[in-house]
């Protein structure tokens, strides 16, 4: 379990409201998508994504961006309980979809540049330091289950 200071715990809060879930969510997956293009193994129900513009059309990738943001948000109400906020998801990752764990921290990394793209300078670097640690106590979270 990660210890926050109350500067972080504020700092993660502030990033947290600044977010749009219908924005972020979709750009962040959409970004994994094109960007890891071997991760499509995972979507194959979504149909057409083989291309950046046929991702970034896809209904479903759009919706199940917009889930991942909303998981998200249970991490940042209860920052002291990410891994068990997370034990059943990171349980279906891996026995039932088998997600190579690897993936979150690619999603994680495309979330931080949505967020960048958006926040601008308000993400100055010790700020992004306190988003990324949130994000890696998120990470370990959703890898909990693999060990």
């Amino acid at each position: 379990m990660a210890e926050w200071t109350e500067k972080e715990r504020s700092t993660i809060s502030a990033v947290w409201k600044e977010i749009d879930i219908d924005e972020i969510g979709p750009e962040a997956l959409a970004r994994v998508l094109i960007v890891y293009p071997w991760t499509e193994r995972y979507f194959g129900s979504f149909g057409d994504i083989f291309t950046a513009t046929a991702v970034l059309n896809n209904a479903k990738v759009a919706a199940h961006g917009r889930v991942v943001l909303k998981a998200l948000d249970k991490a940042v109400k209860d920052m002291d309980n990410i891994k068990g906020t997370y034990a059943d998801l990171s349980r279906l990752h891996c026995e039932k979809l088998n997600v190579d764990p690897d993936n979150f921290r690619l999603l994680a990394d495309c979330i931080t540049i949505a967020v960048a793209c958006k926040l601008r300078s308000t993400l100055d670097p010790q700020v992004q330091a306190t988003w990324q640690k949130f994000l890696s106590v998120v990470v370990d979270a959703m890898g909990s289950q693999y060990t």
